[in-house]
């Protein structure tokens, strides 16, 4: 492995304002974009190993996170403006191209990069959440036939404010909850009430797990989560929920589009985000027509790229060793 130097921080100029990244590395870029609840740190495991495999590893934090622009109002957040702030990343690093993987929330933008700017991203990496092309019923109708009578979160996250209520008076707790609530070895057992639900006048807090952190994640690392979250508050990071319906109007030119580009796919086989769009993985190879590779790592929760840090860096790494150049 060659040697690089440290990761540094940068603030580049954004249609937002500007852009928070760290970057460290020299070759071909690649950009690596977060998910919910999270930042640039939960790539603290990829953005080293990339470096020394010969590639320029680029963490942003998400726009409405971090220390990244946080716009006033919800249109902020739409999808097509989430795309544009990487394309513009990419252009002020000096870049014409980038590889772009995304977890989570960041998988869907990833993909929607790809998607809308194959001039810009040459391949796409997805991590935990599958790509399924934009179609169907508007997003709200099916989130408010889930459930029965209870809430399914992404409703729940719908209101202004009702969420921020729930978490911003004691967010390194609530952070806690959620990140053991998804991961393998804290979720809760086979047959317990789902935390990705709420029931009628409760919160998503009271189906957390209590009493110990998953092993991936270090008190000084909740900190690092928890520290940001307490300066920003929720509503940047919520925002992109509250843009579901808009962004399906916005891309309905895009509708069952495949991804052309080379592409990846690996995800946890115990995450509820695997396990409920399994339909979406077994259409891959209509919907992701170059598709190098898809992978279930057993035994593995929602927060793959921290709960299996060596196995996610070796897939990447060698799936990027493998593009065209």
């Amino acid at each position: 492995m060659s040697q690089v130097g440290a990761i540094t921080h940068r603030l580049v100029p954004s249609p937002a304002g500007r852009v928070h990244l760290v970057e460290q590395g020299t070759g071909p870029l690649v950009l690596l974009v977060h998910g919910f609840p999270e930042c640039w740190y939960s790539w603290r495991h990829q953005v080293p190993a990339l470096a020394a495999a010969g590639y320029r590893a680029v963490a942003i934090d998400v726009r409405g996170y971090g220390r990244s622009s946080r716009p006033e109002g919800v249109a902020a957040y739409g999808m097509r403006a989430l795309v544009e702030d990487n394309v513009a990343v990419v252009h002020a690093l000096g870049e014409r191209t980038a590889v772009v993987v995304g977890h989570d929330w960041g998988s869907t933008i990833a993909a929607d990069s790809a998607l809308l700017r194959p001039d810009v991203f040459r391949a796409v990496g997805l991590l935990s959440v599958p790509y399924a092309p934009r179609g169907g019923p508007r997003p709200s109708e099916v989130f408010a036939r889930m459930g029965g009578d209870e809430e399914f979160y992404v409703g729940y996250f719908q209101e202004p404010g009702r969420a921020e209520a729930e978490i911003e008076p004691d967010v390194r707790g609530w952070l806690a909850g959620i990140y053991a609530a998804l991961s393998a070895d804290t979720m809760p057992p086979a047959g317990a009430p789902d935390p990705h639900f709420v029931s009628r006048g409760g919160t998503m807090r009271d189906r957390f797990p209590t009493g110990r952190l998953p092993a991936w994640l270090s008190e000084d690392d909740l900190d690092v989560y928890a520290g940001e979250f307490e300066r920003t508050g929720m509503s940047g990071a919520l925002a992109r929920y509250r843009n579901m319906d808009r962004d399906w109007a916005d891309l309905a030119d895009f509708d069952g589009s495949p991804i052309t580009q080379p592409s990846v796919f690996a995800g946890g086989a115990l995450d509820a985000s695997t396990m409920w769009m399994a339909d979406a993985i077994e259409a891959y190879p209509t919907t992701l027509p170059g598709l190098v590779s898809s992978h279930l790592l057993d035994g593995c929760g929602h927060w793959i790229q921290q709960e299996r840090p060596e196995e996610v860096n070796a897939l990447l790494t060698g799936w990027l060793a493998a593009l065209p150049a």
